[in-house]
C-alpha cells in the first residue's frame, strides 16, 4: 500500500507541472524539443564511436588457444594497442582489488599536474604506514624532487612515496583520491573507485582488468612514465630534516625489467607495475612490444603467488604475434 500511496502523491504533485507545460507549448515548440533530443543523441553516438575507434573494447571473455588458462586468476587480458583489438580476456570487467597497480594512476596524475623539479617535503603522515607494507624508506622531514619521488613510487612501490605525492599535488589524500576518480572517469574507467593513492585494501577501492588497461593506455603517452617503468635501478638524492644528504637506491619490483624473469623470444618488455596484497593476490600490468615495434598491454590480477604471476604473464605474452 505504501508504494501505491507514494505513486498517487507523485501524480498529484506532477499535475500542476503538466498543466503548466501544456500552457507553455507555444513557447517551446515540439520541433525544438526534437532538435535538442537529436543533438544529445548525436553527441552520445559520436562519443561511443570515438571510444570504439581509439580503444580496445570487448563485452565478454575472449579465449586464446595460445594462452594456458589459470582458473584461479581473478582477471586477465591482452590488448593489441596498435590495432585496437582484445586478443584475450578473462573476467576483465569484474571489480577487483588492484593492490599497488593503483600507483600507475597516482603517477599519471603527478606527471600531468606536478612540476617534476619541485622539492617535496615528506610529512609524518606519509611515513605512518603499516610496517609490513612496501615502502621507499622515506623519513619525516626528507626533501627530494617530485621526479625522484615518482621513482620511489614505481620501483620499490613505496606507499610512503604515494602519500607524499598525494599531499604535494592535492594537499591531502582525500583531495588526491577525488582527482584519481575524476581522471578514471575521464578515461572511461567507470567501473573503478579509488580510496587511496597506494592500493592498500579498502572496500571502496576497486577496479577491473579493463579499466587498468584504459589507465595504462593513458600513462604510456607520457615519456616520463615510460622512462620510469623501464628503469631497473635508480638512485635518489634525499636531504633529511637535519640537512644531511643521503643516496637512496631503489630496485625495480617488476621481474621482467629487473632481469629476473625472461619474456618470450618475440616480446620486449618495456615496463609495468606490480601489486600484491592478501585480498588482491599478485597482480601485474605490463607494456611490451613485438619485433615489429607494436605495443601490447597485458594484465594479470589475483595470481596465487609471485611465481604463478610470472608464469601466467609469460603465457599471455606468448600470444603476442612476432610481427
Amino acid at each position: 500500500m505504501r508504494c501505491i500511496n507514494k505513486r498517487f502523491r507523485r501524480i498529484f504533485c506532477l499535475l500542476p507541472c503538466l498543466l503548466f507545460l501544456c500552457g507553455c507549448q507555444k513557447e517551446v515548440p515540439q520541433n525544438r524539443i526534437a532538435e535538442y533530443e537529436q543533438s544529445i543523441y548525436t553527441e552520445d553516438l559520436y562519443r561511443s564511436e570515438l571510444f570504439a575507434d581509439t580503444l580496445c573494447a570487448a563485452a565478454e571473455d575472449i579465449p586464446n588457444e595460445l594462452i594456458q588458462e589459470d582458473a584461479s586468476l581473478h582477471g586477465a587480458a591482452l590488448f593489441d594497442v596498435e590495432n585496437k583489438e582484445v586478443l584475450y580476456a578473462y573476467r576483465m570487467h569484474e571489480r577487483l582489488f588492484p593492490a599497488s597497480t593503483t600507483k600507475i594512476l597516482t603517477a599519471l596524475i603527478a606527471i600531468e599536474r606536478g612540476n617534476l623539479d619541485d622539492i617535496v617535503r615528506v610529512s609524518e603522515n606519509a611515513v605512518n604506514i603499516p610496517a609490513d607494507s612496501s615502502r621507499a624508506w622515506l623519513l619525516a622531514g626528507d626533501q627530494l624532487t617530485l621526479r625522484d619521488l615518482l621513482y620511489g613510487l614505481m620501483l620499490p612501490s613505496g606507499n610512503d612515496a604515494a602519500i607524499a605525492i598525494a599531499e604535494h599535488i592535492a594537499g591531502g589524500v582525500d583531495s588526491f583520491t577525488a582527482l584519481m576518480n575524476e581522471k578514471a572517469r575521464s578515461l572511461g574507467a567507470t567501473n573503478s573507485h579509488f580510496a587511496n593513492p597506494h592500493g592498500l585494501e579498502d572496500p571502496n577501492h576497486y577496479t577491473t582488468a579493463y579499466d587498468l588497461y584504459l589507465i595504462l593506455n593513458a600513462c604510456i603517452k607520457e615519456e616520463t612514465f615510460l622512462e620510469i617503468i623501464g628503469t631497473p635501478q635508480y638512485t635518489a638524492s634525499i636531504t633529511d630534516a637535519g640537512g644531511t644528504v643521503r643516496q637512496a637506491g631503489w630496485n625495480q619490483s617488476n621481474y621482467y625489467t629487473a632481469g629476473r624473469t625472461a619474456a618470450p623470444e618475440q616480446v620486449e618488455v618495456i615496463g609495468g607495475k606490480t601489486g600484491t596484497t592478501d585480498e588482491a593476490g599478485s597482480c601485474l600490468v605490463l607494456l611490451s612490444r613485438n619485433q615489429a615495434g607494436n605495443p601490447y598491454i597485458s594484465i594479470v590480477m589475483g595470481a596465487a603467488s609471485k611465481p604463478v604471476l610470472y608464469q601466467d604473464m609469460t603465457s599471455i605474452l606468448s600470444a603476442v604475434p612476432a610481427s
